[in-house]
């Protein structure tokens, strides 16, 4: 009889879900499933799977299942014979248990005289050629369902009792199984529950049970009797779609995690318009904007200029005969959030940023390093001594550097730490700061993220390279270095924004003399032994990932990070002028010749740099240092000015008369003096080739 194929629907009813999970347990839920059916060939791996996520349901449907896998022919080895079989070739115990784990039978399912021996090169094994039954639908669905719940990225299981005393763990209570393959249930079961075709609407629109009469329907019947948009992206779509629809013209400040969050709270979304009184908006509109946000999930609308304007939309789970009383209910509700907003703004004004400085000394930064009230001091030392470099005046540096923090004592930012920097940028132009210090209160916390943009201002860009070598160097002193993907403290962040300051805003700062001004800084802390090499090694780990994400090769990469150079600013610029390099006739005969003197250079001690003229006696090598005399200068002077194209253009001379040193000159000669003299001469040469890279690293 040959297989019946039809769609296959299994779905999991429970309590409401944790909103900020949805999207990865119905990912994860999905994906399970099929990985299983297809393993077992209940499904091809061409099928087409459909998620459903709502915040009561996990569901997934497959469109075409078989209820049978097909038999399949297998090769399995067994046990070494010396194992298997006694003296007179008769079968031993093991032999029957592992027949038995692959669901044969010895005598029965197969005969001692149809194992086969192959040696593997050690010794003889038994092999056994049968054919195997394939799994049937019912076993295969109800080992990727156990798989699927195993391996939900649950954020935290509870314990509960079903009604007949079964205890049960779970991520919420599950109410409901459904598997239909066509029309028929599957007989599986889990957590409890034995598979039906009955499932249930929306919570308030549906009082009725839903019945699947068929797989293939269970979207459409959701949505026509049950008031259910089942899939998550669908809902997701048909959410931003009213948003869009109902700001008009305004836009709509959409966060992606708030987005997929209200997403997992409604069934039925239906988008309604709120107001509020237009005196809020005295308040900074980041901290209304996350009052909304965080507190209500609601979606605050800007103008055209993206000023935050006095509406905002939400997304109600319920279809109301009379939305205005939804929507007075939340507006009664923002009113209250946004007047708490509006007193912690209005209080932490009374007290200036300097005034809290001093509290800060209460603030532990990290048991091993103090306070900190003793950190910006640090701040304030690095930043003001950095300054000049980046375009800012040093006393500014310093009075950011001593404000930085203190927006951490404010109510604000006790109740959105989100805040931190942002609203210390508005409380410093209250209290007439200089513009200058305001824009770097906010700004030294740039990076945030990937992409994120970098300080706006020279007085930030000083303060947060301050801020984040002070947390590399201090932390890593005190042993916290990163391992493996732990990085609790985001050094890893931390090195990328160094990283991304010095490069994208051209600042000659180097690198090892920043670390050295850090450890200085905490001179006197008997806690903190900063290993100074390994965090250089560690910040260039970062820039070679950086760099390769920016399309170089990983051996340009490499040739220029073995200089280990101290002027990240200087990288990109290196790595340009090295491919440009790379594409001339004379590169890979110059890079294979570096690579050859570096070969020999290893093997030799050389004792100088100093070539004695009086010693060339072969015409070559005499060339080849008078050539060397000519551009080794020039490259120098080349590379001191950053004109890394030019040093590299200069070295294509050098490829004949290289070429000819090697062809005519022993450099291993029998002459003690003649030797040293060659060797002292390639040891220039080497030296001035590798002036931008390593080029030996290029080598075909």
């Amino acid at each position: 009889m040959m297989p019946m194929t039809a769609p296959l629907l299994i779905e999991l009813l429970t309590e409401e879900l944790p909103p900020k999970a949805l999207r990865r347990l119905d990912e994860s839920f999905a994906e399970s499933i099929l990985s299983q059916l297809i393993k077992d060939e209940i499904c091809s791996t061409n099928v087409k799977a459909t998620q459903f996520a709502s915040p009561r349901r996990l569901a997934v449907l497959i469109d075409a299942a078989r209820d049978q896998a097909p038999d399949r022919q297998r090769k399995e080895k067994l046990l070494p014979v010396s194992v298997a079989l006694d003296s007179q070739g008769q079968a031993l115990p093991p032999l029957g248990k592992k027949l038995a784990s692959l669901g044969l039978t010895l005598g029965v399912d197969i005969q001692l005289s149809d194992l086969q021996r192959e040696t593997d090169g050690k010794q003889d094994q038994l092999m056994v050629s049968f054919t195997a039954k394939g799994a049937s639908l019912a076993q295969s669905a109800q080992a990727a369902l156990n798989d699927a719940l195993t391996k939900l990225p649950i954020p935290k299981v509870m314990t509960y009792q079903r009604h007949d005393g079964q205890t049960v763990r779970f991520v919420r209570p599950a109410h409901g199984l459904v598997a239909l393959h066509g029309e028929q249930i599957i007989p599986i079961s889990a957590l409890g529950l034995q598979a039906g075709r009955t499932t249930a609407g929306h919570r308030f629109h549906c009082k009725e049970p839903i019945v699947i009469d068929q797989a293939g329907n269970y979207a459409q019947r959701l949505a026509d009797n049950g008031s259910v948009i089942a899939s998550f992206t669908e809902r997701r779509t048909q959410i931003m779609q009213g948003l869009a629809a109902r700001a008009a013209p305004d836009t709509v400040v959409m966060p992606e995690a708030l987005l997929d969050e209200v997403t997992s709270l409604v069934e039925w979304p239906v988008v309604l318009e709120g107001k509020f009184d237009e005196g809020f908006l005295a308040v900074p509109q980041e901290c209304l904007i996350l009052t909304m946000q965080q507190n209500q999930k609601y979606f605050a609308l800007t103008d055209t200029k993206g000023k935050l304007t006095n509406r905002f939309l939400l997304v109600s789970n319920i279809q109301s005969r009379d939305p205005s009383v939804v929507i007075s209910g939340n507006e009664r509700v923002l009113r209250a959030r946004l007047s708490d907003a509006k007193f912690f703004f209005d209080q932490d004004r009374k007290r200036s940023l300097f005034s809290r400085i001093d509290g800060l000394s209460s603030v532990v930064y990290h048991n091993k390093i103090g306070s900190q009230r003793q950190r910006i001091d640090r701040l304030a030392r690095l930043a003001s001594g950095w300054a000049i470099a980046t375009g800012a005046k040093p006393e500014e540096a310093e009075r950011a550097a001593l404000l930085a923090k203190a927006d951490l004592l404010t109510d604000m930012v006790g109740e959105f730490p989100e805040l931190q920097g942002i609203i210390g940028t508005y409380y410093a132009r209250h209290d007439q700061e200089s513009e200058e210090v305001a824009l770097a209160i906010e700004g030294h916390y740039r990076p945030r993220f990937a992409g994120d943009q970098l300080p706006g201002n020279p007085c930030g860009i000083a303060l947060a390279l301050a801020d984040k070598m002070e947390t590399l160097v201090g932390i890593w002193g005190i042993g916290l270095a990163p391992t493996g993907d732990k990085d609790p403290f985001a050094l890893r962040r931390h090195a990328l924004g160094i990283i991304r300051i010095l490069m994208e805003k051209n600042l000659s700062l180097d690198l090892q003399k920043m670390l050295e001004d850090t450890a200085a800084c905490f001179a006197g802390i008997h806690t903190v032994s900063p290993d100074l090499p390994a965090i250089q090694s560690f910040i260039h780990d970062r820039l070679r990932a950086y760099m390769k994400e920016q399309g170089h090769t990983i051996e340009a990469i490499e040739a220029v990070l073995a200089q280990c150079p101290s002027r990240i600013d200087q990288v990109p610029e290196r790595l340009s002028a090295l491919a440009k390099f790379m594409s001339t006739p004379e590169a890979q005969s110059l890079c294979a010749a570096n690579k050859r003197i570096g070969n020999i250079l290893k093997k030799s001690q050389v004792s100088s740099e100093e070539i004695q003229e009086r010693l060339l006696s072969e015409s070559a090598e005499k060339t080849l240092v008078q050539l060397l005399t000519e551009i080794g200068p020039k490259a120098q002077a080349a590379v001191a000015k950053g004109q890394y194209a030019q040093a590299l253009a200069s070295l294509a001379a050098l490829k004949l008369p290289v070429d000819a040193f090697f062809d005519q000159v022993m450099v291993n000669a029998e002459d003690a003096a003649l030797r040293a003299n060659r060797l002292a001469l390639l040891s220039q040469l080497h030296r001035s080739m590798n002036q931008v890279a390593d080029l030996s690293r290029l080598a075909a």
